[in-house]
């Protein structure tokens, strides 16, 4: 077992023994961790294509030039140095495609023309492939645990150019084995460590003189460099453009807009706030004041739905000590009086034939009037108020609770439909949003405004115009505070973008990212004025026919 370790001891030290750079030589300085595949890109009206170099296979995805939507059903046939080939989907969402191209590990230019048929149409896309020398190269050989992949680069290279230095080495580090090997048998230790140890220093010094004389002023440090490996990565780039590779933009949801030179109507922003639709909501008020009393079942809670008609609560009038006394007064007159007629009524049935038919009549439809006032009065003590709903929807507002006093003007309870919902803003111009309106919340919500009218009389020095809210008023609630965007008629042109496009830059200005090819976006700052709810006028800093992200801009903006 000695002779084969000794062997392999010089051995190893011979080949990884390492070189000494000759004063005034720097070394060579080490590979970028990363590089990008090679990769091109091809557009047309409709479509976007990019295409990876992936070993000896291309990697194609296809998007929407104008919106950067995925295309998944489509058919993509190849005219390159291989011929032609139609292309086959892969990946788990089966928005790419790849074709077979043995070529591709050659380095050079190589022309591609590309067939796509999708959405009925047919577009013929040109593209230029680039490979460069490095990315050409084969692959750098692995390592292991006992020896560096750099020591296998090397003796993979030797090995293959027959080297002749290399046998030598290896016969002379056999024979040093055999040596050492017969030196510790005849138990000579001293000698056979001495002897290592002289070989080791004899590789060190014939591996730094090699290293000297193979180092010439004019090496190629691309060469001597191993290759990065390929691995697209999103990054921003120094000229503060961001590369986002294709598979990143599929995770990040980006969107873009292709934004072009139109006529637009110019608009105001006004302060407004969420109100009731005045014909689908409804106060319910005591008409006498009294004490609150809960319907069977319990006052409605807050959000309950009640139908026009539901009873919801009652209102006991008190009877104060002065109120019941003359109550009572009253009560006793009106049992008098009918005492009274009932007596004549019996009298004048006693008289027979000699009292008129006609007096007894009388008699009776009085004491029929009496006996009915005196019901009146007892129920007026006794039967409360009933609080009724006057119109259908949800309780908004709740003022009510058991044994409270309520006064005639107090609102017991509030019932908005909340379907229905209005917004009140106020303007110095009575004709503004006549064309059209939006508002806008403060979350960024936006819903479209129908105009319903405008007030003559001033509140706070301004007008208020009514809007009724045409879209979803899920989530909206009374009293919230909204801007208003209306139309004031004055149309101009220019390039209007979503507001969703712009986001501030590190230094507060207002900026777009702009989409020139199908993996870079570059940031471009703006100055905007608004429009409407939705949309914003650049004034400066965009040109026309550009695509403007308006999906996962803020995600950009974070790539560093």
């Amino acid at each position: 077992m000695r002779l084969p370790i000794a062997g392999l001891l010089l051995f190893l030290a011979l080949m990884t023994t390492p070189a000494v750079a000759h004063p005034g030589h720097d070394e060579a300085a080490p590979p970028p961790p990363t590089a990008l595949a090679p990769r091109a890109d091809a557009v047309s009206a409709g479509f976007e294509l990019v295409v990876v170099r992936r070993g000896e296979t291309l990697e194609i995805t296809l998007d929407d030039f104008r919106t950067n939507e995925p295309i998944a059903d489509a058919e993509i046939a190849l005219d390159g140095p291989g011929g032609s080939v139609v292309a086959t989907k892969t990946g788990a969402a089966a928005d790419t495609w790849s074709v077979p191209a043995p070529w591709a590990r050659q380095a050079g230019s190589h022309e591609l023309l590309f067939t796509v048929t999708a959405r009925g149409e047919t577009e013929i896309m040109t593209a230029t492939l680039v490979i460069p020398e490095g990315a050409a190269e084969a692959p750098a050989a692995q390592g292991s645990w006992l020896v560096s992949s750099a020591f296998a680069e090397g003796l993979r290279a030797r090995i293959a150019s027959h080297d002749a230095p290399l046998y030598v080495i290896a016969g002379v580090s056999f024979a040093a084995g055999i040596l050492v090997a017969v030196m510790f048998r005849r138990r000579r230790t001293r000698a056979a460590v001495l002897l290592l140890g002289l070989g080791l220093g004899l590789a060190t010094t014939g591996e730094g003189a090699r290293a000297h004389e193979g180092h010439d002023h004019g090496h190629d440090h691309g060469r001597s460099s191993a290759a990065a490996p390929e691995r697209d990565v999103a990054v921003r780039l120094p000229d503060g453009a961001v590369f986002v590779p294709k598979a990143s933009q599929r995770i990040l949801g980006i969107r873009t807009h292709y934004v072009e030179t139109a006529a637009h109507g110019r608009s105001i922003e006004l302060p407004g706030r969420v109100i009731p639709d005045p014909n689908a909501s409804g106060n319910v008020q005591a008409a006498v004041a009294g004490r609150l009393s809960p319907p069977p079942g319990g006052f409605p809670r807050l959000g309950t739905r009640v139908e026009a008609g539901d009873v919801l609560g009652f209102v006991t009038p008190p009877l104060t000590a002065a109120e019941a006394s003359d109550q009572r007064q009253r009560a006793a007159e009106l049992d008098q009086q009918i005492a009274l007629a009932e007596a004549r009524l019996t009298r004048a049935i006693q008289m027979g034939p000699a009292a008129p038919r006609v007096q007894a009549d009388e008699l009776r439809l009085e004491i029929q009037g009496l006996k009915e006032r005196r019901a009146r009065l007892d129920r007026f003590k006794r039967e409360p108020e009933a609080l009724i709903a006057p119109v259908g929807g949800v309780i908004a507002a709740a003022n009510a609770m058991a044994g409270q006093i309520a006064d005639p003007a107090t609102v017991v309870f509030l019932i908005v439909d909340p379907a229905k919902l209005w917004v009140e803003a106020l303007s110095f111009d009575i004709a503004v949003g006549e064309r059209g309106a939006a508002m806008r919340t403060a979350e960024g919500r936006s819903e479209q405004l129908a105009y319903r009218g405008a007030g003559f009389a001033d509140r706070n020095q301004a007008i208020p115009v009514h809007f009724l809210i045409e879209g979803d008023t899920q989530g909206l609630r009374l009293g919230q505070l909204v801007t208003v965007t209306a139309s004031s008629g004055a149309e101009r042109s220019g390039l209007a973008v979503p507001r969703a496009a712009v986001i501030r830059g590190q230094n507060g200005q207002n900026l777009v990212y702009v989409k020139t090819t199908g993996e870079r976006f570059e940031p471009r700052e703006i100055r905007i004025e608004p429009l409407d709810g939705e949309r914003v006028m650049v004034v400066a800093g965009l040109q026309p026919e550009t695509r403007v992200v308006t999906r996962g801009a803020e995600l950009l903006n974070q790539i560093r």
